[in-house]
């Protein structure tokens, strides 16, 4: 894509006036820095706490004072059901039907519920294919099923590396690793999005080679949902997990979510670990033996819908409802490409950005790879005000998240790094 960039503040203002999200800006805390806004440029860690929250939980504050148990039946938004009124935003911005989707426990307690549900090795298919470096987590995640069913990581668990002197995947190359180990694969799993590099996966081409050698294909999606928009359902994605304290804004620890595909959540008989509130409603209230699963993705719901850590959530969701998922898309786009142009213009900053040019290659965020001083430089910033995160080996990343990021937010991170560094 080409824009029409250049490094004037004056700039920076007339995209401002021009942006059709801009009056969301002002929906969101900010965290200060010498009695003023920091350049929050740290969506892709910890979303900004949006101002309607307090609200939101006031009204469950009020239900709980005024009716007690009372409101798990009545009340604003009745707490039985409370999971249930997200998911029409989120099938929204993940391309699934309402079905699918379900919000419970947290990202990691997910991905270990979705992989007793689907990693079923035999003698013969066995391995799991993953990105190497892949978020901690998702490491241990995999690393412990792989023992938990007796087996031996370092022979079932295949990594996927950049090749030599690179930092990203080619899509190219996990295909063809996919294709190389054929049968003996049973799972495919993989970030969406690398966490460090900044780097969206092809989701839809790299499940369609995991189902052609016949194995399940999963994805963590906890960069991915908020940030761009996708289409789960459409691209037979088999399952797939996230948080929503990231780009969703719902809180730290809040609720994950879980996408299981209508082929998979629709039958009862697909396996999963039992709970009371995955089980069929009408009889849930019989308290008898014998779990009968909800026939869509709820039914991997096991306790009590922790209401209290989704009403950020469902705040925040009332947000994107408001400001809609391409037009967020649009921004980011246009937003981020503005970024990598200023970054260009601070010629006294050694850094390489190993993030993908392409857009359709990353969402807001790029990750700038420092051979050296990287953790002084990261300092340095949150000492001018800077908020952005780091991580080993020698990458800052740096995210304008677009509900409230602006063109003159970036454009002061500019300006800061010319003159101090």
């Amino acid at each position: 894509m080409n824009f029409d960039f250049n490094t004037t503040h004056e700039y920076a203002v007339q995209q401002d006036d021009a942006d059709i999200l801009a009056s969301f800006k002002s929906q969101f805390y900010y965290p200060q820095h010498h009695g003023r806004n920091a350049i929050y440029l740290c969506g892709n860690s910890l979303g900004l706490q949006p101002k309607i929250v307090e609200k939101a939980i006031q009204i469950e504050l009020n239900t709980w004072r005024d009716l007690a148990v009372g409101g798990y039946f009545a009340g604003t938004n009745p707490w039985l059901y409370y999971h249930n009124l997200l998911t029409p935003s989120l099938s929204k911005l993940i391309g699934a039907n309402s079905r699918e989707i379900t919000v419970t426990n947290t990202l990691t307690v997910n991905l270990h519920l979705m992989l007793l549900s689907f990693y079923k090795p035999s003698n013969t298919r066995f391995k799991i294919i993953m990105e190497a470096g892949a978020f901690p987590s998702d490491q241990y995640a995999v690393e412990t099923i792989v023992k938990h069913w007796g087996l031996d990581p370092a022979v079932a668990i295949i990594e996927i590396a950049p090749l030599k002197d690179e930092k990203i995947l080619h899509t190219s190359s996990i295909i063809s690793v996919i294709e190389e180990h054929g049968s003996s694969v049973a799972l495919v799993l993989l970030g969406g999005m690398n966490y460090y590099t900044g780097q969206l996966y092809d989701l839809q081409k790299i499940a369609s080679a995991a189902h052609q050698i016949g194995a399940i294909c999963g994805f963590d999606l906890a960069h991915v949902v908020g940030n761009i928009p996708i289409e789960l359902h459409q691209w037979d994605i088999d399952f797939a997990v996230w948080c929503s304290y990231k780009y969703l804004n719902a809180g730290p620890g809040a609720a994950g979510g879980i996408f299981v595909h209508e082929k998979w959540s629709s039958n009862s008989d697909t396996h999963r670990l039992g709970g009371w509130w995955g089980n069929d409603e009408k009889t849930r209230f019989k308290m008898e033996k014998g779990f009968h699963a909800k026939a869509d993705a709820s039914g991997w719901n096991i306790s009590t819908t922790p209401v209290f850590n989704m009403i950020g959530l469902k705040a925040s969701l009332e947000i994107f409802d408001q400001a809609g998922m391409s037009n967020i898309r649009n921004k980011s786009i246009r937003l981020t490409a503005y970024l990598e142009f200023l970054l260009q213009q601070v010629p006294n900053l050694q850094f390489e950005i190993i993030t993908p040019v392409s857009v359709e290659e990353r969402g807001a965020q790029l990750s700038l790879y420092f051979k050296e001083n990287g953790r002084a430089i990261h300092d340095k910033m949150q000492e001018n005000g800077i908020i952005v995160d780091y991580r080993e080996p020698g990458v800052i990343r740096v995210a304008p998240a677009p509900l409230y990021c602006s063109f003159q937010d970036v454009y002061q991170f500019y300006s800061i790094l010319k003159e101090h560094f």
